[in-house]
């Protein structure tokens, strides 16, 4: 898209998008943009269309009208596998291969790249320094990692090759509480000392409001209410938007 029909601080566009599964329809015409260099959170109840939003954004979903831009770019119908290791992807769970050591895990796609390896080693020991792990978790296997320790190298994994996109589909939901504030702390860190655009999944308004800039509400597919997180939190402007706050935040 060109410059004069996209702001340059937008990162991601979606354009009049409809996505369907069989008859259910997910999002008609959906239009929204979220801010460059920002956390955004996007939050709903279950079945509001948030991890399908975020999987379109890397080409795992693509819409069935209108168009997805990511920095005034299409995402591309061919040549998907390029384009997917410019964005970090972390879901619940770490979803690390189990037969893998953590720094094996980490690195896999840097090796893929063809990076050195003392290039690879730096970027390791840097991560893992950025989300609080000891070094000797490297040759472990994910089964010989606590929970935390396991969501904590899933970040570093979509880090690795310092992509200017990270995506976060619900990443601390899996862990105990005390667990959860703990990644809220590294990844904190992780944003001050590896700067990109941020889009966290979430049901909770409260780790929204800790770790994002801009929110998204979004209920059956539709945005309800985006903007600052204080600013949406204080002023609901929808029954829906208001009833969520309150069952979390009251």
């Amino acid at each position: 898209m060109s410059a004069e029909k996209q702001q340059p601080d937008v990162a991601v566009a979606f354009n009049d998008v409809a996505k369907s599964f069989g008859s259910l329809d997910v999002f008609c015409g959906l239009t929204l943009s979220l801010p460059k260099d920002q956390t955004t959170a996007i939050v709903g109840t279950s079945g509001s269309g948030k991890t399908t939003l975020l999987q379109m954004i890397n080409g795992l979903e693509k819409p069935d009208t209108g168009g997805v831009e990511v920095f005034g770019q299409q995402v591309p119908t061919q040549g998907l596998e390029v384009f997917r290791r410019g964005i970090g992807y972390a879901v619940q769970g770490a979803g690390l291969f189990p037969h893998l050591t953590a720094q094996q895990n980490v690195t896999l796609v840097a090796q893929l790249e063809g990076w050195p390896e003392p290039r690879m080693q730096a970027r390791f020991d840097e991560l893992l320094r950025a989300v609080g792990l000891a070094a000797d978790v490297a040759t472990r296997l994910p089964r010989q990692l606590s929970g935390g320790q396991q969501q904590r190298l899933g970040i570093c994994r979509a880090l690795m090759l310092q992509p200017p996109i990270l995506l976060l589909d619900e990443p601390f939901s899996a862990v105990d509480p005390i667990t959860r504030l703990g990644l809220y702390e590294s990844f904190e860190q992780v944003r001050e000392t590896t700067p990109a655009t941020t889009v966290l999944v979430t049901h909770d308004l409260r780790e929204a409001k800790r770790l994002a800039e801009f929110m998204v509400i979004l209920d059956a597919g539709e945005v309800v209410q985006s903007g600052a997180p204080a600013e949406v939190l204080a002023h609901p402007a929808s029954p829906y938007a208001e009833r969520l706050i309150e069952s979390q935040l009251s």
